[in-house]
Parts: C-alpha cells; structure tokens; sequence
C-alpha cells in the first residue's frame, strides 16, 4: 500500500510540473491539450482514453483561466 502512495505522489508531482511548464509558455487550447494528452499517455500507460481526454481537457481549462 506504502508503494502505491509513492507512486501516487510521484504521478501527482508530475502533473503538477507539466502544467506550470505549460503556464509559462503559453500555447493555443488545442496544442495544450494535445501535449497534456502525450505526457499522460507517455507516463501514465493504464489511464484509459476517455479518462485521459477529460483530465487533458480540465488541466487546459485550468490554464486559460489563470491567463
């Protein structure tokens, strides 16, 4: 279970660079959401594709508001 936290966490922490490297250099929606679903796809292999999508979608949502 301990494996699983730090696992978890590391998931998160990536996340959470990959959307302030996309803050500080801005691109268009689309091209934000294309490279948030690369990243995810890339580092996170079990997420299915519809999961992926909305998560892409939220973060990109998240970054246009803090513009």
């Amino acid at each position: 279970m301990k494996a699983y936290h730090v696992a978890l966490a590391a998931v998160g922490g990536a996340l959470v660079g990959a959307a302030a490297a996309l803050l500080t250099a801005p691109q268009s929606g689309d091209k934000t959401r294309e490279t948030v679903r690369d990243f995810l796809k890339t580092h996170c292999p079990g997420m299915k594709e519809h999961r992926i999508n909305n998560l892409a979608e939220k973060i990109a949502e998240e970054i246009r508001e803090a513009e």
